[in-house]
């Protein structure tokens, strides 16, 4: 049997309007990176860009807001867009992304349509206070027990290349182990001079090793490398896969762009693997 690709798309519906001190992300409006700020997208983009992701094979679609989390013109904003979506591709597993999270409001999402929310640790607990000083990362292990209890999905995974050191990475993976998330993200430092935190690259072979690791510790969950995936893996992109990864983002992330989903899509049937053509979780 063919090894079947999970391929998601991001939609960055809500831009750089973050006031949050994130040292790896340039939507806070602390670092004054030059992207794109934008307070909503329309809905008539959102679903647009879907189409595409779909019609490029994507079977997740992740409506991501930035900011702190959900407020309440927020929340209905994203409700909107997923029921926008939802209305014109009923099959799709829509995927929120919007921060911090109550119960309740994760309960809302669910109505409108959402099967996952994305909430990512980003790094351990020890070394979390390096990359982030305005909300704890246990605020953010909370939302993640939120989204159990809403009965929602969990996506939840975070960034390597941070400068962390290797009992870092196991202390990261064994938090995200025991929150048994259906789909871990894998994201790697995509470096920007804006932004204050610095740290040497990745190896292209290191890269891959954290995969196998993660793999072994999380044999069930769904892996999908994210963001960084083009500037960590290079020529090697192709040998995630072997590594344990079975799903990837195609297209632009938040503030990057990627490769064409066309290149992906070539790469995987060159591979000889298939296109997961419904969700497993």
């Amino acid at each position: 049997m063919k090894k079947e690709i999970f391929l998601c798309s991001i939609c960055n519906i809500s831009s750089g309007s973050c006031a949050e001190d994130c040292g790896f992300c340039t939507q806070s409006a602390k670092h004054h990176a030059n992207i794109d700020r934008y307070k909503y997208k329309s809905i008539d983009q959102i679903v647009f860009e879907a189409k595409n992701a779909s019609n490029n094979g994507a079977l997740g679609f992740c409506l991501v807001t930035s900011g702190l989390g959900l407020d309440e013109k927020k929340l209905a904003f994203v409700v909107q867009a997923a029921r926008a979506v939802r209305a014109e591709l009923p099959d799709i597993h829509l995927i929120a992304c919007n921060g911090l999270a109550t119960v309740e409001q994760l309960k809302v999402l669910k109505e409108a349509g959402v099967n996952s929310y994305n909430h990512n640790l980003e790094c351990s607990k020890e070394y979390y206070a390096k990359i982030c000083t305005t909300h704890s990362w246990e605020e953010r292990y909370q939302t993640c027990l939120n989204v159990k209890e809403a009965g929602l999905f969990l996506c939840s995974g975070g960034i390597f290349g941070l400068g962390e050191n290797e009992e870092d990475r196991i202390s990261f993976i064994q938090s995200v182990k025991a929150l048994n998330p259906q789909t871990m993200p894998l994201n790697f430092y995509h470096p920007n001079p804006s932004l204050p935190l610095v740290a040497k690259p990745l190896s292209e072979n290191e890269a891959l090793s954290i995969i196998q690791i993660v793999r072994e510790n999380l044999p069930e969950t769904m892996l999908m490398v994210a963001g960084g995936r083009e500037i960590t893996f290079k020529s090697k992109q192709k040998d995630i896969f072997a590594a344990g990864a079975n799903a990837i983002v195609i297209g632009d992330y938040l503030t990057t762009k990627g490769q064409l989903p066309q290149h992906d899509l070539e790469m995987i049937e060159a591979l000889g693997y298939s296109l997961a053509k419904q969700c497993h979780t």
